[in-house]
């Protein structure tokens, strides 16, 4: 069976995006606000996105998460790759993307993917997450953002 990507409008995926983002406050800020993805495989959902118009021609592609039994299989590529489709098909002219410092393996990820880095949101999990997050053995403290031209 082929993974199908769908928009979905009620009841978002809580528990997978919680994977990409640990706060329910953040979630809940954005998910209403951007439109939420679903990826299925053999009729269940293993991973998600959320696309978020930020400003004209701008989308920012705000969550990636796979469910943990599905994660290292190249899905987490697939998903970035169908959302640049998606920002494409809908006219954006730029989609950006913002990750955390200590997330080495999904920086490689979107620059795999095409993505450039463009510049760095200082102190932005310091100052948005009550909790400390720490990745591969490194506090997480900025957000490294990065951006393609559609």
């Amino acid at each position: 069976m082929q993974l199908r990507i769908l928009a979905i409008d009620e009841k978002p995926p809580i528990d997978l995006l919680l994977l990409a983002d640990p706060s329910i406050e953040m979630i809940e800020e954005y998910i209403h606000k951007g439109d939420c993805y679903v990826s299925e495989w053999d009729g269940s959902i293993q991973g998600v996105f959320v696309l978020l118009s930020t400003r004209p021609g701008i989308v920012e592609l705000v969550n990636v998460a796979v469910s943990k039994e599905h994660q290292g299989k190249g899905y987490g590529k697939k998903l970035v790759l169908a959302a640049i489709d998606i920002a494409k098909s809908k006219g954006y002219k730029t989609i950006e993307v913002g990750t955390g410092n200590s997330s080495i393996d999904q920086l490689a990820l979107y620059q795999k993917c095409g993505f450039r880095m463009m510049w760095i949101d200082k102190d932005f999990f310091i100052r948005h997450y009550n909790e400390l997050i720490y990745e591969n053995g490194i506090q997480c403290v900025d957000m490294v953002r990065l951006s393609m031209d559609l």
